[in-house]
């Protein structure tokens, strides 16, 4: 009998083990299923907006007012979708400072401290009036107003990605307000919560601006003493995790910072793209967290239709529908107007003024605060909370409504050449894939010619060598297609290879053609049979045996954009004299 026991032991004991990892992976099959099934309904409303030729934030707008009607909870509990939707704003806020660098703020500062400013008084007085109207008192009127005057981060600066306007006028002003709205709600949010407090206004927004200067100036700091250094090393490890880590790092730690500060993760994370964009990686990075910006902002609106209380929308949808209506209306008008005091055209105008005539996300923050649904009522802040998030919902079709009332004034004005459709800073139709010394000879011969380029430059070295002698390059590889969004490859005509490797470029090539079919693919070869190769897969080549190198290509890609041929063989018998140290001799005629 003992050792039957004996025997028996080591048994349960190795039974032990096993039922505990069934178990475990039971655990973990329960929380898999609800993320599988939220990931699977999130791609339906992606898929059925699409059919139905809405934008997906309609669809999950729609996803989120299911999920909350029919009580069922994908996740564990609310909390969990909502730190997801606020994660999705942190990185939409970081994404547009990488677009932003301290030149860009300070070429832009008329429009984030002029234009902004104009536009929120002229709605939060439109709108304020409105409200009076209706018969609120005038101070809850005007914090109404100044609510509704704000617009969605979120959605805009999703529609101007979507359209690729980040350089045009209307996505650079329309980005420059929303910026100057996302300081402007901090501290309307300190002036919503101190009304039940009885807390002094003038201290409370003085100590809140003296933290937004503060954090303003550690942020330009830090890019120049910390990051870009950081960066650099980094870089010399070349891998890819690293950057996207990097990218993590910097967007969740800027907005902890401004958060425990006591200013919105927002302000944070726009600073932290701010930061990085003073650095050549800040295409790199951009690439690097687009799949999680893009993911967690659909949870955003997620959480936005999860919000709204269903029973409100039935029993007053009139009064949501009406009240949605005039806010677009209003707003409409007094973003035209400002545009027009700022002497925007009236195509101009009236495209902008429909981008960004929705409310805000920070409403439903703010109407959510319980000093200001006593002030207000709770049944009128859940009607404005419903209006809200209707004019988010229709923004996509309204913004296309207006671009296309935009279009049509210009064709009938017949103003072919309009300035506000042209790209403000950015006329760089080369694209140059390599800054070796064949890159460097053809960015001297685009310079020369007042042509701008975009560089990329994957050597680290090289790289720095590049931008020490001025040379606009960023970080990057090519070969990855993630890269050719951030570098804004849409809106070049040239794009030259000056090292290509023939197997990278006959794999890409195919993804290239789908997504920027006018795009003029050249490739620097050395020899006929290099050239037949890349023939053959769609790059026009170009055998270059020049001294110094660079100069057949540089021809080349000149002449394509029609620079005179006097003008280039001038300039290209100069280098070359500067190159051999002589002057060339000139044929007889």
């Amino acid at each position: 009998m003992r050792r039957n026991r004996d025997f028996a032991a080591p048994v349960a004991a190795q039974r032990r083990p096993v039922r505990f990892d069934m178990i475990h992976q039971h655990v973990i099959l329960s929380a898999i299923v609800p993320v599988v099934l939220l990931l699977l309904f999130g791609v339906a409303a992606v898929i059925g907006s699409r059919a139905a030729k809405l934008s997906p934030i309609v669809g999950y707008l729609a996803l989120g007012i299911g999920l909350s009607s029919s009580g069922v909870m994908l996740l564990s509990d609310r909390g969990s979708v909502e730190i997801l939707a606020e994660l999705g704003v942190v990185f939409l806020l970081f994404d547009i400072g990488l677009h932003f660098s301290l030149g860009h703020i300070r070429h832009q500062a008329g429009d984030i401290f002029g234009f902004g400013p104009v536009q929120v008084l002229a709605g939060t007085l439109g709108l304020g009036a409105a409200a009076a109207l209706f018969g609120i008192p005038l101070m809850p009127a005007l914090l109404i107003g100044a609510t509704l005057a704000l617009s969605s981060t979120a959605v805009v600066a999703r529609l101007i990605a979507e359209r690729h306007q980040q350089n045009c006028p209307v996505g650079l002003t329309a980005t420059a307000i929303l910026i100057f709205q996302d300081v402007a709600a901090i501290f309307l949010l300190i002036i919503a919560s101190a009304l039940g407090s009885g807390e002094a206004l003038l201290p409370a927004m003085g100590l809140a601006l003296a933290k937004a200067a503060a954090a303003f100036g550690i942020a330009v700091l830090l890019a120049r003493v910390v990051v870009r250094p950081l960066f650099w090393l980094v870089a010399f490890t070349r891998n890819e995790e690293v950057f996207t880590a990097m990218a993590l790092l910097i967007a969740l730690a800027a907005g902890w910072a401004t958060g425990v500060a006591g200013l919105s993760l927002t302000l944070g994370a726009f600073l932290g793209g701010v930061i990085v964009a003073e650095t050549p990686y800040a295409a790199v990075i951009q690439s690097e967290i687009k799949p999680f910006r893009g993911l967690l902002v659909g949870f955003f609106f997620i959480s936005v239709g999860m919000s709204l209380d269903v029973g409100t929308l039935i029993r007053f949808w009139p009064a949501v529908i009406g009240i949605a209506v005039l806010l677009l209306a209003v707003k409409i008008l007094t973003n035209a107007a400002a545009s027009l005091a700022f002497r925007w055209s009236v195509p101009g105008s009236t495209q902008l003024g429909f981008l960004i005539a929705q409310g805000s996300e920070f409403a439903f923050v703010i109407f959510s605060l319980p000093p200001v649904r006593r002030l207000i009522g709770e049944q009128q802040c859940s009607v404005l909370i419903a209006a809200v998030a209707l004019t988010l919902a229709v923004t996509p079709s309204l913004a296309e409504a207006g671009r296309r009332l935009a279009g049509s004034m210009r064709r009938r004005a017949a103003r072919l050449a309009d300035p506000e459709l042209q790209p403000r800073g950015e006329d760089a139709p080369v694209f140059i894939a390599g800054m070796g010394r064949v890159g460097r000879t053809l960015a001297d011969s685009l310079r020369e010619f007042g042509i701008g380029y975009t560089a990329i430059e994957r050597d680290n070295t090289r790289l720095r060598e590049a931008v020490a002698d001025g040379y606009e390059v960023v970080f990057g590889d090519f070969a990855d297609p993630r890269i050719w969004e951030p570098i804004a490859l849409h809106g070049r005509r040239i794009g030259i290879l000056t090292a290509p490797s023939f197997e990278v470029a006959r794999e890409v090539f195919p993804i290239g053609d789908a997504r920027y079919p006018g795009l003029r693919r050249i490739a620097v070869v050395h020899s006929h049979e290099d050239a037949e190769r890349f023939r053959e897969i769609g790059a026009y080549p170009v055998i270059d045996r020049s001294i110094p190198p660079g100069l057949d290509v540089a021809a080349q890609v000149l002449s394509e954009l029609n620079v005179d041929s006097e003008r280039i063989g001038d300039w290209l018998r100069r280098l070359q004299e500067r190159a051999l140290g002589g002057p060339m001799p000139v044929a007889a005629e």
